[in-house]
């Protein structure tokens, strides 16, 4: 296991110090920058004052982001599944047919 240092990301414009190994650092660069992007559309939006106020408005936009993906995915992998249990019993049912007339 790596060792944990300080890595320096910026956010909004401060600098914040993340210990982080060097395994996880190229994540939490893509994290911070994800992040400060966020907190930027919200603040240029005008509608929100305050760094604690946008911080939190920026992760609730991220967190319905994750959860509109991951219901996506959900749904794709039910459909997918669902599709490959239909199959196996269609191979199971001719197979069964096949057993019985002695193939």
């Amino acid at each position: 296991m790596s060792e944990t240092k300080p890595a320096s990301v910026t956010i909004l414009d401060k600098e914040y110090l993340i210990a982080c190994s060097d395994e996880e650092r190229e994540l939490l660069d893509d994290a911070a920058s994800l992040l400060n992007d966020k907190m930027q559309e919200v603040k240029i939006s005008g509608k929100v004052i305050g760094s604690e106020r946008i911080a939190v408005l920026a992760a609730l936009n991220i967190a319905h982001e994750m959860l509109a993906y991951k219901i996506k995915n959900e749904s794709y992998t039910s459909n997918v599944d669902g599709l490959i249990r239909r199959l196996q019993n269609k191979i199971d049912d001719a197979l069964m047919k096949g057993n019985q007339i002695g193939i």
